[in-house]
Formats: structure tokens, C-alpha cells, sequence
């Protein structure tokens, strides 16, 4: 089974590093402005947080219900 890190190397494309990452913060910078950046963030976090917990909660459901297959 190939890796997401497998076929970035096959294609010639690695991991951002510090300058492409820095690039990208100067964009969302510049299309954002400074001011919506950090309520942008926020939510964001919000987001993560929110997609997390429904994750962990689709798996203890799934860990609770008997699975349903049968064979004949």
C-alpha cells in the first residue's frame, strides 16, 4: 500500500517546507487582511474541533452496534 508520502515523492513533489509555507501565510495574509485572519482562525479551530467529535463519536457507535453480517 502506497503512502500519501510514497506517491508525493513518486510524482516529484514533497512535504511543504518553511518557504512554501510562508508564502502561503503572505497570501492568506493579503486576501484576508489582518483583521478577519484571527476570527478566520478561530473558526477554523471550531471546525477541527467539531469534525473531531463527531468522528470519535461515529466510532463509538460503530464499536456499540452488533455488526449485521450474515452469512447463508
Amino acid at each position: 500500500m502506497m503512502t500519501m508520502a510514497t506517491i508525493g515523492v513518486l510524482l516529484g513533489f514533497g512535504f511543504p517546507g518553511l518557504p512554501e509555507m510562508l508564502v502561503v501565510g503572505f497570501l492568506v495574509l493579503l486576501l484576508f487582511g489582518g483583521k478577519k485572519l484571527p476570527s478566520l482562525m478561530r473558526n477554523l479551530g471550531r471546525s477541527t474541533n467539531e469534525f473531531k467529535r463527531g468522528m470519535t463519536e461515529t466510532a463509538s457507535e460503530d464499536e456499540q452496534t452488533p455488526s449485521s453480517d450474515e452469512s447463508n
